[in-house]
């Protein structure tokens, strides 16, 4: 079993561009201005591969998925 992981997003980082929320809309809302707000912090299991690739993808690398505390 590999452990849990939560994405986090550096805000100092962050430029907004908001591709995060367009390739991972399950656990990532945009506001008005195209930051992101995550939904809840897990990234369950059938979506790790597209965290994985949303973290990749981020322009800024200002989002990270970390394991959970235990």
């Amino acid at each position: 079993m590999t452990p849990a992981k939560t994405l986090r997003i550096d805000r100092i980082a962050c430029t907004g561009r908001g591709l995060c929320g367009e390739l991972l809309p399950e656990l990532i809302d945009l506001d008005e201005w195209g930051y992101p707000i995550i939904k809840g912090s897990a990234v369950p299991d059938r979506l790790r591969a597209h965290a994985r690739r949303a973290v990749a993808a981020c322009p800024r690398l200002a989002l990270h998925a970390d394991d959970a505390p235990v």
